[in-house]
């Protein structure tokens, strides 16, 4: 069995997997400030709860962009399961030439999600990830990564918002009813929904005449 684990800014998931099927996952809240040793009990219990021995734990692999965390996760890892992880960065063989300034810097959400996309849809394909940053990847028919689009992600977007305004109160994410809204809630809530559709559907237009090409597959995650 292979224990998956993606640490993200605001979530960390954790998949078992068998061959290509996820027998189960958890999300938890990203904690900056857990140690090897809270995350191994955190795992053990996860496990424990799904009725998985450890010990059928035979492989190990993370993703994170979270520095503090990987240095954990490869701690935790060696001392209760016995497993050196592999570590998600650019200089894993993935099969898939990051075509940047400096490939360091592309981190391994985004190296994930170019890669799962190619080997699901073929390529030219743009993967567009909603997370604490939304992040617009492309990836050439050749299967080769050609760089993308950063921009805050919805949530952290909304968020800084209610922060900032003292007038403003949080809202379900939303359709409004129409498009103009009659009151405060409404606003915001078109605001939200159209607002980041156009966005999104923005900057896809300007990366699509870039690339000189409609026969692009883009996928949402």
């Amino acid at each position: 069995m292979l224990l998956a684990i993606d640490v993200g800014n605001t979530h960390l998931v954790l998949g078992i997997m068998e061959g290509d099927e996820i027998l189960c996952h958890w999300r938890i809240a990203t904690d900056r400030e857990k140690t090897e040793d809270e995350i191994g009990l955190i795992v053990l219990n996860l496990l424990q709860s799904a009725k998985i021995a450890p010990e059928r734990i035979e492989r190990i692999i993370v993703g994170s962009v979270v520095p503090t965390l990987t240095d954990a996760l490869y701690i935790m890892s060696k001392k209760y399961f016995s497993i050196k992880p592999l570590i998600v960065n650019y200089n894993v063989k993935t099969g898939l030439p990051l075509h940047f300034d400096n490939p360091q810097e592309v981190g391994a959400d985004r190296i994930a999600n170019s890669l799962a996309a190619y080997m699901r849809y073929g390529g030219p394909v743009i993967v567009v990830d909603f997370g604490t940053a939304t992040t617009f990847d492309y990836v050439n028919g050749k299967g080769e990564y050609e760089g993308g689009v950063i921009i805050p992600g919805i949530g952290t977007s909304m968020e800084a918002l209610f922060q900032r305004a003292a007038k403003l109160s949080k809202v379900d994410y939303v359709r409004p009813p129409q498009v103009i809204g009659k009151n405060t809630v409404h606003s915001l809530q078109s605001g939200f929904y159209y607002g980041f559709a156009g966005q999104v559907d923005g900057i896809l237009a300007h990366m699509l005449e870039e690339i000189g090409s409609d026969e692009v597959a883009v996928v949402a995650t």
